[in-house]
């Protein structure tokens, strides 16, 4: 009879994978020992894996270089990280490796360039590509950058009014981005994105605004979808009517030469994942040059703008179960040495799944359970994962404590959560190490931030 974890999960899922596999009955991932890293540090514990995220970038730039070649498409690829995903300083560092370029959303963001700046990990050539809405602080902080003199900085106009304040204060001629509303797919609560200016008005603004403003140059087109990057009729069809808008556009501004698609590639989030990147970004680049032989304008460069998808697979949280509650005939409820509302709050906020896998114990029997945190809030628990509505774990056995994972967490977590303030019921932060590989392909551990202590909770809190 096979009824231990391993021939559950064998049984279920093609294992094990690439980031995957068990020796032993312990789990590794990216080919790291976690009881290992569980022995020297303990739990709860954050980790956040280095060369996942250069393999990312490696990655997506080498789909979007190989359907270019493929397609003869003749303009250029950008890869932007999106940096409110992770402003972690090691994520930048890690990142800006690669060749690639900035994507901002806020004030505080040009400041960490100026930072990396000063550190020699950005350059003036460097794209940075301003996004947000811009309040007085942020127009600030991106015009002193342009008139530092870096002359790739790309504030993306989010409404009309921006222009205005951007020409008051700007002294060399500054390139622009117009970011499109688009609409929303149908069964959203509103029609069209917050963001952006509409489709019909954008042709009509630049040839009134931008235009005669001998002081801009209007280089790209923005379009972004809030549901991502997905193969179906509502992705293609928003992708029409942008690239329809670009070809339109690019009849009366000559000089707009650069189609930013955002970001929006998924993240794996369960071990019968399945999404077609390479399909998806050869497909992206038909349709451009598609709808721009079609109108008989040239083929724009391509940015994108990865945030998640470069750093959702670098992360961990591994977790101990202190306790088995048994509240009812049914329902086995497993008690983490933490809290989902503070260490993941993307699973009560969003009902965001992750993959979830046990560290040790793979050779035991399993059972459903479900698993709760430990602040006193009702929603902090989690009881299914992206592929089924239920959790099987390795059967709790005496003085052999059960170790968890949840995987592929890198992206927002801390930022949402609030990393280094006042979490719910002041269950501390949990600490936070990094992991990376030496020049002989070894992995070395570092730890970045302790657990949370008392005396700093009580220091924000004013006593």
């Amino acid at each position: 009879m096979r009824n231990k974890y391993l021939d559950l999960i064998d049984q279920t899922f093609y294992f094990p994978q690439d980031e995957f596999r068990v020796e032993e009955g312990q789990l590794y991932f990216n080919d790291i020992p976690l009881m290992d890293i569980i022995k020297q540090y303990g739990t709860p514990l954050k980790i956040t894996y280095l060369p996942s995220i250069s393999n990312q970038i490696q990655r997506g730039k080498r789909m979007f270089n190989v359907a270019m070649a493929k397609a003869d498409y003749t303009g250029e690829y950008h890869y932007c990280y999106c940096t409110k995903s992770s402003h972690f300083s090691f994520v930048l560092e890690e990142a800006l490796k690669n060749d690639i370029h900035i994507e901002t959303s806020s004030a505080f963001d040009i400041n960490i360039v100026e930072s990396l700046t000063e550190r020699g990990l950005i350059s003036k050539d460097n794209y940075i590509v301003c996004n947000g809405f811009k309040r007085a602080q942020y127009i600030e902080n991106m015009v002193r950058l342009i008139n530092n003199g870096f002359h790739n900085t790309i504030p993306v106009l989010d409404n009309k009014y921006e222009l205005e304040e951007l020409s008051a204060h700007v002294k060399e001629e500054c390139l622009l981005g117009i970011r499109i509303a688009a609409e929303e797919e149908p069964q959203f609560e509103f029609y069209t994105s917050r963001l952006g200016i509409r489709y019909n008005d954008i042709v009509d603004y630049f040839n009134n605004h931008i235009k005669p403003n001998s002081k801009f140059k209007l280089k790209m087109l923005h379009f972004f979808i809030n549901t991502g990057i997905r193969d179906n009729a509502y992705y293609w069809n928003e992708l029409h009517k942008c690239l329809n808008v670009y070809a339109e556009l690019k009849k009366v501004a000559p000089e707009v030469d650069s189609l930013n698609i955002g970001g929006g590639f998924p993240v794996k989030n369960s071990l019968n994942f399945e999404y077609d990147y390479e399909y998806m970004a050869e497909e992206i680049i038909s349709q451009v040059k598609y709808i721009c032989e079609q109108n008989g304008v040239p083929e724009p460069n391509i940015f994108t703008e990865f945030g998640s998808f470069t750093v959702g697979e670098s992360g961990a949280v591994l977790y101990s179960i202190i306790d088995q509650k048994k509240q009812n005939d049914r329902e086995h409820w497993d008690m983490i040495d933490s809290s989902f509302m503070t260490t993941l709050p993307d699973t009560w906020a969003t009902n965001q799944r992750f993959i979830l896998l046990p560290v040790n114990n793979w050779e035991s029997e399993y059972e459903r359970v479900f698993l709760g945190g430990l602040t006193c809030d009702s929603q902090d628990y989690y009881n299914s994962e992206a592929h089924s509505n239920a959790i099987f774990l390795p059967k709790i056995r005496e003085r052999n404590t059960q170790y968890i994972g949840f995987f592929h967490t890198g992206a927002y977590q801390e930022s949402i959560g609030g990393y280094g303030g006042i979490q719910h019921c002041l269950i501390p932060a949990p600490k936070h190490i990094i992991i990376d590989r030496d020049e002989n392909g070894d992995y070395t551990t570092k730890l970045f931030g302790k657990e949370q202590s008392y005396k700093s909770m009580l220091k924000t809190l004013g006593y």
